[in-house]
């Protein structure tokens, strides 16, 4: 507790000393002085808070248990997904958005029961960010907020908005508000205890890996999956992760049968790791893991 207490001062210390003027090494990261210092701080929150307690509630609460408490807040998720959808001018998936909440929290039991993915209703994935990026507005700058985890411009600005979509909001007692929301953290972190094995396993830089994952997720969001052209991201093969593996990759060609026998005879065999989990799968992980913070907020997005 006291890591991550030491590292919101060093967060706080490096933006007096940055200003609003530093520029770094990425064009999208501009703050990445100040980013790095809040990634750290929330790393160590995560370490030495959210991750033990979320291991706890996986080891002793039941399955079952587990899985209505993830079906009821998805369930209230659609709504806001719903509006979301609407506002994006897709009136057939807020159809099928609120179908899903009106099915599921009768014949479902107050959503606990996801009944609408069994009757063939689609999961959809939206939040206010996406709404403004489909109306046409920037990313903007790369930050990483203490607590809140990584945003761009555009996707802080609809985290505000997001805050006043969300039903929990409107829970009168507060300590019934806010302890829905810490139920809903945890519970989000539990369902991603694995990705934080692949992150380990997948980037020699995690910040940098996750800003990429993050910033290519976003934009596939935006797009349901299909980026315009111009649009889309540079491919993760030039991310740290990947990196690592084509410089594998090229060693293990250097090795390959059809080098003559006198070069191998001169180069003695060197084992090579096993390989990285597949991109997309570390891409999804790294994501995930990012948003999970910001289930303590507004937390409105399924899947």
């Amino acid at each position: 507790m006291k890591r991550w207490l030491n590292n919101l001062a060093l967060v706080l210390l490096v933006t007096g000393a940055a200003g609003c003027g530093t520029i770094g090494p990425d064009p999208r990261d501009p703050f990445e002085a100040w980013n790095r210092g809040a990634y750290e701080f929330n790393e160590g929150l995560d370490r030495d808070l959210l991750k033990p307690v979320a291991t706890a509630y996986k080891e002793v609460v039941p399955g079952p248990i587990r899985t209505w408490v993830r079906n009821f807040f998805s369930n209230l998720g659609d709504l806001w997904i719903g509006a979301n959808n609407l506002l994006q001018g897709k009136p057939g998936d807020m159809v099928i958005d609120w179908a899903r909440f009106a099915f599921n929290t009768t014949f479902g039991l107050l959503g606990i029961n996801d009944v609408a993915t069994e009757m063939g209703l689609e999961k959809h994935d939206e939040d206010f960010g996406q709404t403004l990026g489909r109306w046409g507005m920037e990313d903007g700058n790369y930050h990483v907020w203490p607590l809140l985890g990584s945003r761009t411009s555009r996707d802080t600005l609809g985290t505000v908005v997001d805050w006043f979509g969300d039903p929990v909001t409107y829970v009168d007692k507060g300590a019934i508000r806010w302890s829905a929301r810490g139920l809903r953290l945890v519970s989000n972190r539990a369902d991603l205890l694995d990705a934080s094995r692949i992150l380990e396993e997948a980037a020699l830089d995690k910040y940098v890996f996750q800003r990429d994952a993050y910033l290519q997720r976003r934009r596939s969001l935006i797009y349901d999956g299909n980026p315009p052209r111009a649009a889309r991201e540079l491919p993760l093969a030039e991310t740290e992760a990947e990196r690592s593996a084509d410089v594998r990759a090229s060693t293990d060609a250097q090795r390959r049968d059809d080098v003559p026998p006198a070069a191998n005879a001169q180069t003695p065999a060197v084992p090579v790791a096993d390989p990285q989990p597949a991109a997309p799968e570390a891409v999804e992980a790294a994501a995930r893991l990012l948003e999970a913070p910001a289930a303590a907020v507004p937390a409105t997005s399924g899947g």
